[in-house]
């Protein structure tokens, strides 16, 4: 009677650190870093491909963990009443279900679960090895149990889902970055980066061009001495020619090849052709995305393009640099001349170039205006207002406070923007008329 017992208590043990493996593996596998283990698999290790073998068929994983799990805990309470009703008769069945909750509780529930969410990429690696030959073996029978399962849902009307969308994956992944941890500069600098890759698609050249009131040409028709003066006292390494008038651009002079040209010329400018040293200029619409421009780019090689409008008329130029701080923010170098744009205040308000860019702002200072119907924070404003400010007006939407500073003729040049905790609205809000 008392080996009876032994056994009993012993199995009841046994059920219990099985009931708590199989938590605790749930747990892990599910709560892996996936990002982690494709890592760890490229690197050779064996024990990750097992975790990412498992996780590509997460439902039978699923469900056979659940099937032993409740194979094991349906037996272990099993045992226990049978035992507890040998020494108690009919109230060992309460007796029973108290203990044994109590003790799948804690024991192979909180406790294995709580211990795996705290260290689930180990965790994980650990009991991949033990959890495959069981996925196998069982495998058959999970799926005769996901058949009915399926097969009452679709009685109920129920359809299964055909799994996340591009769009949803994006927003996955944009979601993973914002939890992306740390407050630091280098940790913040990383998020801003991520976010504009994801960007890239979503913005046109228009956004981030050159204006051609900002564009340094050169006429094409100066003689070959002035142009060289010109190109040289220039920052920029390519300038667009032109003939006749701005608008008629008939090539891109790069500063390599007029000084080589000046080179193998023995310095005699008088026969130099500069529209011959030039290359053809290259066109694209403003509407181009800067992905697919980068791609292009990349396909031809080059580094500088002309952007029109849909009737063919100048609108800028934009550059291989220009997407590229997209991404990873302003590039100075020696030549260039830097623009003071944004000026932070101490009471945490800025002052605002009219001209600087809504998504300059929010990579900036991680901020979420909307920059769907305007590019510019003065192009902001004026949308929303619905008319040409006036210098001390404040206007007051989207979360924001933006006071006009500065104005010449029609165009805002100057504005304060300031953040504030009040509800969001979306019609503007004129808080004072100054």
């Amino acid at each position: 009677m008392e080996m009876e017992i032994f056994v009993s208590v012993g199995a009841i043990l046994v059920l219990l650190l099985l009931s708590a493996f199989f938590s605790g593996s749930e747990t892990s596998l599910t709560a892996a870093s996936r990002h982690r283990m494709h890592m760890l698999e490229q690197q050779g290790d064996h024990r990750a491909q097992l975790v990412n073998r498992l996780f590509a068929t997460k439902e039978r994983l699923i469900g056979v963990i659940l099937l032993g799990n409740n194979l094991v805990n349906i037996l272990a309470s099993a045992l226990a009443t049978s035992l507890l009703i040998g020494w108690f008769g009919e109230a060992g069945v309460a007796y029973a279900t108290l203990v044994m909750t109590l003790l799948v509780l804690i024991f192979a529930e909180v406790l294995p679960k709580t211990f795996a969410i705290h260290n689930a990429d180990r965790l994980a690696l650990a009991v991949a090895p033990v959890v495959r030959p069981i996925v196998v073996v069982l495998g058959p029978v999970t799926l005769a149990v996901q058949a009915v399962a399926r097969g009452t849902l679709w009685l109920l009307g129920v359809r299964g889902g055909t799994g996340l969308s591009p769009g949803h994956s994006e927003e996955e992944l944009r979601g993973a970055i914002d939890l992306h941890a740390g407050e630091g500069e280098e940790e913040r600098h990383e998020r801003q980066m991520l976010r504009s890759i994801l960007d890239l698609a979503d913005v046109a050249v228009e956004e981030i061009m050159i204006h051609r009131r900002n564009m340094v040409t050169i006429d094409a028709g100066l003689p070959p001495a002035q142009i060289l003066t010109e190109v040289l006292d220039s920052p920029y390494t390519r300038l667009p020619l032109w003939r006749d008038t701005k608008d008629n651009i008939v090539g891109v002079l790069h500063a390599k090849a007029l000084l080589r040209a000046v080179q193998t010329a023995g310095g005699e400018l008088g026969d130099l052709d500069v529209t011959a040293i030039a290359n053809e200029p290259w066109f694209i619409p403003e509407t181009t995305d800067l992905l697919s421009q980068l791609g292009a780019f990349r396909h031809r090689h080059e580094h500088f393009a002309i952007v029109v409008d849909e009737y063919g008329e100048l609108l800028g130029i934009v550059t291989l640099e220009d997407i590229l701080e997209e991404i990873v923010g302003e590039i100075a170098d020696e030549h260039d001349v830097e623009v003071e744009g944004v000026g932070q205040l101490t009471d945490g308000s800025c002052v605002v170039e009219g001209r600087v860019t809504i998504r300059d702002l929010n990579r900036m200072f991680e901020w979420r205006l909307p920059d769907d119907e305007a590019s510019t924070v003065a192009g902001l404003v004026l949308h929303e207002a619905r008319r040409i400010p006036e210098v001390g007006q404040v206007f007051a939407f989207h979360g924001f406070r933006f006071e006009i500073l500065g104005r010449q003729r029609n165009q805002i040049t100057s504005i304060k923007v300031t953040p504030h905790a009040a509800t969001e609205s979306a019609e503007p809000e004129v808080a004072s008329d100054g």
